[in-house]
């Protein structure tokens, strides 16, 4: 006979951690912590036993209170269980929806990280072969699909791009676009730095989020949201945060480019003054425009010295690491020097970090599936593909309806209701930012 348990934290996250298919950060202790504290959700620590009391199966399930004592549950990548296992996954289910019921439950949702396809780098597609079963399944046990939805808005991104890291450095690299690996070695080349930061770095990384939210028009969490995340996460022996930070030492650079200039220099000095040939015009004339660039760039650089200081943070990216797998779960960026790559040179070291730990998956969290050229986020899609990740769709979202009626109102009204919050989030994010200016 099996039953359905709340687990003691420790064991729950073990069993969450070492899952050999099913491991993901939003399933952990950490983040069911954090929702509770920043998300105003409920965590249950659940898990299905037989007879033994052994774990077959857990989940993160969250609640959501609603208006008139109602509610939902979420859990967020979906259950930790083996979902070929047919019987498995229709009890697991029976039982969460018997427990959601007695918290007088609307509707529980899932999103599985179950993929439906994968496109490699060179554009070859795989789809997954127990796809059919496992929405078979997954709609036998009473869920209802979402739909194959294509951008941003479900709960969790329906696409991402996912690096194996089993690979040696070299093939990951290998995989990488040209101009992706160019940017890295200019970046390389004008000494820029990436380093591991601390909390006391939380507050530099907020102020890059804001500036890269601005851009595009949106402001999500405050500056206690990343530092509570931070916290939390690495305050759990299974879990990790890490801030990587991308910058720009000027005086070195300055010296770089000078020494590129010197270079510059001595090549030009070496062609003959007189009766040159049409090559060596050409090769004069090439030389003299990168000279002009170089020293257009050394002025910059000494303006920017000027107003930023010797030493600038032009990128920085929350890194989170759980079991096998990392997740870049955040990712701010300066709106000046682009053309230094640091962001590019970023990503590149905590690859290179990811693969060191020997972890096995580095997911870029989140892409779209809708490629148009009108499509405004198609740039951030661009820019990850870049990597040679292999580009993966998973299976979706799906609601398991307790209550039609009241599902039928919520799922009508509160949309409405959450855009009239995030206007008013954004105004009061907005005033905040600039009260600290």
């Amino acid at each position: 006979m099996l039953r359905l348990k709340n687990v003691e934290k420790e064991e729950f996250d073990n069993f969450v951690k070492n899952h050999k298919d099913k491991s993901h950060f939003l399933q952990s202790l950490s983040w069911g912590e954090f929702s509770k504290i920043k998300k105003n959700m409920t965590p249950y620590y659940l898990g299905l036993v037989n007879e033994n009391d052994e774990l077959l199966a857990t989940t993160l399930l969250l609640e959501k209170k609603l208006p008139m004592n109602y509610s939902y549950f979420y859990a967020p990548r979906g259950f930790v269980i083996d979902y070929k296992k047919k019987e498995l996954v229709h009890t697991m289910t029976k039982k969460v929806v018997e427990f959601a019921k007695s918290k007088k439950a609307i509707f529980v949702k899932i999103d599985p990280d179950l993929i439906k396809t994968s496109i490699n780098y060179q554009g070859e597609e795989t789809p997954n072969p127990d796809y059919e079963y496992l929405f078979k399944t997954l709609k036998e046990a009473g869920f209802k699909h979402q739909g194959f939805t294509k951008n941003f808005e479900t709960m969790q991104p329906r696409y991402t791009f996912r690096i194996d890291l089993n690979q040696s450095l070299e093939e990951i690299e290998n995989h990488f676009s040209k101009t992706t690996k160019q940017r890295i070695a200019k970046s390389k080349k004008l000494d820029t730095e990436v380093v591991i930061g601390t909390k006391e770095d939380i507050h530099e990384f907020y102020h890059l989020m804001t500036l890269t939210e601005n851009r595009k028009d949106f402001i999500s969490y405050n500056e206690d949201y990343y530092q509570t995340l931070y916290e939390i996460f690495n305050g759990n022996k299974n879990s990790k945060a890490t801030l990587f930070l991308g910058k720009v030492h000027i005086t070195k650079t300055v010296k770089a480019l000078e020494k590129n200039l010197k270079d510059i220099n001595n090549q030009i000095s070496i062609l003959p003054i007189d009766n040159l040939s049409k090559s060596a015009k050409a090769k004069l004339a090439e030389l003299t425009k990168q000279k002009e660039n170089i020293q257009q760039e050394i002025e910059k650089y000494q303006q920017y010295k000027k107003e930023y200081g010797p030493d600038l943070t032009l990128s920085a990216h929350m890194i989170i690491e759980y079991g096998d797998k990392a997740w870049v779960l955040y990712a701010g960026n300066h709106n000046i020097l682009s053309e230094t790559y640091v962001n590019y040179n970023t990503y590149y070291e905590h690859i290179k970090y990811c693969k060191e730990k020997g972890i096995k998956i580095y997911d870029q969290f989140g892409t779209i599936g809708d490629l148009s050229e009108s499509n405004p986020r198609l740039g951030l899609h661009e820019f990850k593909k870049k990597f040679g990740g292999d580009y993966i769709e998973f299976i979706g979202e799906w609601d398991y309806i307790v209550n039609p009626i009241m599902y039928f109102v919520f799922t009508k009204l509160v949309p409405i209701y959450r855009k009239i919050i995030r206007n008013r989030s954004k105004k009061e994010l907005k005033h905040e930012i600039d009260q600290s200016k």
